[in-house]
């Protein structure tokens, strides 16, 4: 009798370790700039002037998001790419110094890199009067600087790339893709992105294994796998991999069922659901180093992956920092508006142009945060834009910026 209850004791602590929500958090694109390469002087004034990033503001705000994410005690953090500002040997030696009390606490840590971590040939320290030169890593030196966050115990390396596969338990891989070009960096970075084929036939090779020992798949990259807004890739298809539908298609129709990515800045989840009925969601998390400045937590528990997002409000000296980098998202996002309208040469008067850039920027500024709600000075805007351009009986009310699910709380089934 002794023998049979330290069995069936044996058969329910499997069961319920089996059940036992697996805790991830994760964040992206905190462009992390180490302190040693940024003083005060006119360089760093320049800088932080032209991208509306105050570096001590950032490290403020990487270091509360990551004590908030150690509280949380998650068993995985992912980081999905853009560790570093722009590529450099310091910042990324120390990035990795700042994640030490969460190893420490047990949280095992993966990485893949974004288009400003490897191979970058303008790193740059702001110090004095002068940005000056300064070095950055190979696609080997990131494998070595990242070794134990998914790539010295991985169950296999891609060849081509730095993607790897890890296992997290019996039942859990993560597949860590590297979509960048790094590889054809010359004078600087390349913001677009793709799967190369003989990284996508390794990673068709790993889901079969998968699907047949009945393994759950996780996926994920820098560059969006899945369309996050409408006509994302005709009017911004740097920030998707190249041939992404039939890349995400061919992904889902072989069993990936979630990636995270990052590099759009953005808060989003989409769904994409191939012609033979597989789905694959596009967890995608917006940029520490930016308005909103979000990460996200979870639970795994049952193939049910509950998501919720959490954004960085306040750092000492600053209760206003949402709203401080929501104004200097606007102003960023209205030059760049206006240059690249300027830049089409369109016949349009004056007043249109005006109306579209307000609401391109508004429209970005809702993406940033996630589950984008239009108000009513949008739909005017948008009444205005098609009356103006011949197309008074345009369906107003029923245009949407944000494709489903929702994006930052929502439990999905994998």
């Amino acid at each position: 009798m002794r023998k049979t209850l330290f069995l069936l004791a044996i058969f329910i602590s499997w069961i319920s370790y089996a059940q036992h929500p697996l805790k991830i958090a994760v964040i992206s694109d905190t462009h992390y700039l180490s302190a040693k390469l940024a003083k005060e002087g006119a360089a760093l004034e320049s800088y932080q002037s032209a991208t509306g990033r105050n570096i001590e503001d950032l490290h403020q705000v990487l270091s509360k998001a990551l004590s908030e994410i150690k509280a949380y005690n998650p068993h995985l953090l992912l980081i999905a790419g853009d560790i570093t500002n722009h590529g450099e040997r310091d910042s990324h030696i120390d990035f990795v110094a700042k994640l030490k009390p969460l190893i420490e606490n047990g949280t095992r840590i993966f990485v893949v890199p974004g288009n400003h971590d490897v191979n970058v040939p303008n790193a740059k320290a702001y110090i004095g009067d002068k940005a000056t030169s300064t070095s950055s890593i190979s696609a080997q030196e990131f494998e070595q600087i990242y070794a134990p966050f998914g790539y010295s115990n991985a169950l296999k390396l891609d060849s081509a790339s730095l993607s790897y596969l890890s296992a997290i338990n019996d039942s859990i891989w993560i597949l860590g893709i590297d979509s960048n070009k790094h590889q054809e960096h010359t004078t600087s970075t390349i913001s677009a992105g793709r799967i190369l084929p003989k990284t996508m036939e390794w990673a068709l090779n790993i889901l079969k294994e998968a699907n047949s020992k009945d393994i759950l798949v996780m996926g994920m990259m820098h560059h969006g796998l899945v369309e996050h807004m409408p006509y994302q890739s005709t009017f911004m298809p740097d920030y998707l991999i190249d041939d992404w539908k039939n890349n995400a298609e061919t992904l889902a129709n072989n069993g990936l069922k979630v990636i995270f990515t990052g590099h759009f800045h953005a808060n989003d989840i989409t769904l994409l659901t191939t012609s033979e009925g597989n789905k694959i969601y596009d967890i995608e998390t917006g940029s520490l180093a930016g308005y909103p400045f979000p990460y996200r937590l979870m639970t795994l528990q049952n193939n049910k992956l509950n998501i919720e997002s959490y954004f960085i409000d306040t750092i000492p000296g600053k209760s206003n920092l949402q709203e401080e980098y929501r104004l200097k998202s606007e102003e960023i996002g209205r030059r760049i508006a206006q240059s690249k309208i300027n830049a089409m040469d369109l016949s349009m008067p004056n007043n249109l142009k005006d109306i579209l850039v307000e609401l391109m920027v508004k429209m970005q500024i809702l993406h940033m945060k996630g589950d984008e709600e239009l108000d009513a000075e949008m739909y005017e805007m948008i009444k205005q834009l098609s009356e103006i351009i011949g197309d008074p009986n345009a369906d107003i009310d029923s245009f949407k910026l944000d494709f489903p699910p929702a994006d930052n709380f929502v439990e999905i089934e994998l």
